[in-house]
């Protein structure tokens, strides 16, 4: 085989190869050229000890991939890119830069970075938004203008999943023989938790990418075990599309669920609230609460990792309809999780799910109305015409029934309840979010603080959170079974 890494850099990723003579290396910068250099002279003069880089001088070029003619290479490098046989053997062997063109939040954005490139001018009509990734552009370039060859390359995983490059994988047709994915970080100077895979794709042969199940590694290389990973290009839609079916314009919302994309990276952004925004928000109402919860409690009850940073929350099957302990378990879930950012400070908290007495509050609550739907007492016409209720009588007749896991979670909170109630010049319409911050308080940055100098209250949270925790470990399986994620 011969080897050709075209972004180079000081020649890193070559260490190791042996046969010097099928190797070259190209890199933007003469100066690392230069350094590539002085590491091939440390080589020749200390070739016992093996120390500097094992390659020719001819074979170290400057080229700047993205705007250089091919006819600017090495004469035994063209030969090779321009005879098909030879260009089956030729690997190209890469790990591109990951920058993107335009601003954004937790990416790395350089304004214009990308659409100054001849690539970029020749291909953005054919790749589209893809083609704003610099790594995206290397591919294109190696794809189209040396077809056949073997690509294996580092990357950000959105080349094989994120929708954004679904025009992309149309036209990119390799197989992907194989796939190890590690951290991030394993990788100096990059920042941020999300999966890198090294991907070694077979331009000969002409597939659209599926599915890859790839080895997983640490830090360290020390394989982990694998995991799937899919294009969901072929999918009904996403889970976003699912709640859209959802969206109450009749009645009075009793809170907002804040929803953004339908990735794990986009979960921190997922809460409910009462103050409404314009982008991503979708009003919940009596006729949508349980779909609202399950959206939630699908979306946070399996932990955002560097590992699933990129995978996509599908359109579900109908198996969730019948399930009244799977709905259930969603509701107590969302009622207690830390997303449900619901403040009292900001309007009506109808988010309390226990009565005056159960609590022993001072004075009865603004609203009972989490409380009686819980108890299956709401109906239309109900709260002072407040919400207008839709669906049949018999339908809010039912009282709910929960899990084991959900009552323990539901008894933990009551006793937090309890003991917040307890305190001199309490808000007794307070939420969790309220009760959280009355005991934990802000620092002088106004985030709320991780704990409390209150031991009781500490050991009332934890419990709480503990008992939640396995009540998510009990929605997880169902999150698969009905298709809201893939295995």
């Amino acid at each position: 085989y011969y080897v050709w890494d075209c972004a180079a850099g000081t020649g890193n990723l070559l260490t190791g190869l042996t046969n010097k003579y099928n190797i070259w290396a190209s890199t933007l910068d003469k100066q690392d050229v230069d350094v590539m250099h002085d590491r091939i002279d440390a080589m020749n003069a200390n070739s016992i000890s093996g120390q500097g880089a094992n390659l020719l001088k001819d074979h170290v070029f400057r080229f700047d991939f993205l705007n250089d003619d091919f006819s600017n290479l090495p004469k035994p490098l063209q030969e090779i890119i321009n005879n098909p046989e030879k260009r089956k053997k030729l690997v190209v062997y890469i790990n591109p830069p990951y920058a993107e063109s335009g601003t954004g939040v937790g990416r790395t954005f350089k304004r214009n970075i990308s659409t100054e490139t001849l690539i970029y001018r020749t291909y953005k009509d054919k790749v589209r938004k893809g083609i704003n990734e610099l790594f995206i552009q290397f591919l294109t370039r190696i794809y189209f203008e040396i077809p056949d060859c073997i690509i294996g390359e580092f990357s950000k995983l959105k080349v094989i999943q994120s929708p954004n490059f679904e025009i992309f994988r149309n036209l990119f047709l390799a197989k992907l023989e194989k796939c190890f994915v590690v951290p991030a970080n394993t990788f100096d100077n990059v920042k941020g938790s999300f999966p890198i895979g090294f991907k070694i794709w077979n331009c000969k042969n002409k597939v659209r990418f599926n599915k890859i199940r790839a080895n997983i590694c640490d830090l360290k290389g020390v394989y982990i075990t694998k995991k799937s990973f899919f294009s969901y290009d072929n999918q009904k839609g996403k889970i976003n599309d699912w709640l859209r079916k959802y969206f109450d314009k009749k009645a009075s919302p009793i809170g907002i669920l804040h929803n953004n994309k339908n990735d794990f990276q986009h979960n921190i952004q997922v809460r409910i609230t009462i103050r409404d925004i314009k982008d991503h928000t979708t009003p919940i109402s009596p006729n949508n609460i349980i779909q609202m919860c399950i959206y939630m409690a699908v979306r946070h009850c399996i932990p955002a990792t560097w590992l699933n940073d990129r995978d996509q929350f599908l359109y579900p099957n109908n198996g969730w309809k019948n399930d009244k302990e799977f709905q259930n378990d969603c509701l107590a879930f969302t009622l207690f999780h830390g997303q449900n950012r619901i403040s009292s400070n900001e309007g009506t908290n109808h988010w309390i799910p226990f009565t005056e007495n159960e609590v022993n509050a001072r004075e009865k609550f603004e609203s009972n109305f989490m409380s009686k739907f819980i108890k299956g007492k709401i109906k239309p016409d109900e709260e002072d015409n407040l919400f207008s209720v839709n669906e049949p009588k018999a339908h809010y007749e039912v009282p709910l029934k929960f899990s084991p896991e959900a009552t323990d979670v539901f008894d933990a909170g009551r006793e937090l309840w309890k003991y917040f109630h307890a305190q001199p010049n309490c808000n007794v319409n307070a939420s969790l979010y309220d009760i959280r911050e009355h005991f934990q308080g802000r620092n002088d940055k106004g985030k709320m603080n991780n704990k409390s100098k209150d031991e009781t209250y500490m050991k009332m949270i934890t419990n709480l959170r503990d008992k939640l925790k396995l009540l998510a470990q009990k929605i997880e399986p169902k999150v698969y079974e009905y298709g809201f994620l893939k295995e």
